[in-house]
């Protein structure tokens, strides 16, 4: 049997501390799913110590990305985008000013998917700028450790099929995006402002209900949260444009294929088996 000094056994403590923490340094994993039948552009706010952008995504393309917990961000598609190749372009909907890579929020309306990322992390998807696509976010390995909603946000519906008259943003004869009433109507019930900025006084409105009818995973004015905020510890995050709410869908994270609904345990005892693996490696090495 082989004799192992003091020193190497703290050594391989210290290892393993390490790899524990790199497990829980305070990222998060995106994974951003197209399944639109058109191209898309995705952009992301930035934050501290991150730098959002915006990129291009096909038609059945993915793209993954991380960010640190501190970030309090949104994520939203842009549509009928036309980027020359220095990133500078037009967009129908969805565009923040003529980047390619956002640098702030876009032009209303769009449909945001929105995070705080903490300790627990709130996420929503939010109609209250409007709507231009259908999405949907899907925690990945998440919990909501007793208490909290860590299930699946986001919108499913396609609000332009329906959307009234005077709310429809047209190009070229279609409606490509639903603004919201308070963007069109600028009024205090509308936009919940005033009198009307508490949640006792702004109720939902003839115009909000059709969204909510529509969505009713999403938000569909300023105080809709009964319904429509969801927070989730240690996840990671699927965001699906043109996705349905119950859809299975699955992405790389921790170097492993995980799909909606897998067991926290269950990646909880891989994730140990392969540290242990990992030190009788390096045990053996050293």
């Amino acid at each position: 049997m082989r004799n192992f000094s003091t020193g190497t056994v703290y050594l391989v403590f210290v290892i393993f501390f390490l790899l524990v923490a790199k497990q829980s340094e305070g990222l998060r994993v995106f994974t951003i799913i197209n399944e639109c039948k058109q191209t898309i552009w995705p952009a992301v706010t930035p934050g501290e110590q991150f730098e959002g952008g915006g990129f291009a995504l096909k038609s059945g393309q993915s793209r993954i990305f991380t960010a640190p917990v501190g970030w309090s961000g949104r994520i939203w598609g842009r549509t009928g985008c036309n980027f020359d190749q220095d990133g500078n372009g037009t967009c129908e909907t969805g565009s923040c000013g003529s980047a390619l890579k956002c640098g702030a929020s876009g032009k209303p309306p769009a449909t945001l998917a929105e995070f705080t990322l903490a300790s627990a992390d709130f996420y929503d998807v939010s109609l209250v700028d409007g709507y231009n696509l259908p999405v949907v976010v899907t925690p990945v390995n998440g919990n909501s450790n007793g208490g909290g909603n860590c299930t699946v946000a986001g919108c499913d519906g396609d609000l332009r099929l329906n959307c009234p008259n005077e709310l429809a943003v047209k190009f070229n004869g279609r409606t490509v995006a639903c603004r919201s009433a308070c963007d069109v109507f600028d009024t205090d019930q509308y936009c919940c402002r005033g009198l009307y900025g508490n949640p006792v006084t702004c109720q939902p409105t003839y115009y909000s209900k059709i969204f909510k009818d529509a969505c009713p995973g999403a938000y569909s004015y300023a105080y809709d949260d009964p319904t429509s905020i969801f927070t989730c510890s240690d996840a990671d995050y699927i965001i699906t444009f043109c996705s349905k709410r119950k859809e299975k869908v699955c992405a790389y994270h921790g170097n492993r294929l995980v799909c909606s609904g897998a067991s926290i345990i269950n990646s909880f005892f891989s994730w140990i088996v392969t540290m242990f693996a990992t030190i009788i490696s390096l045990w053996i090495w050293i």
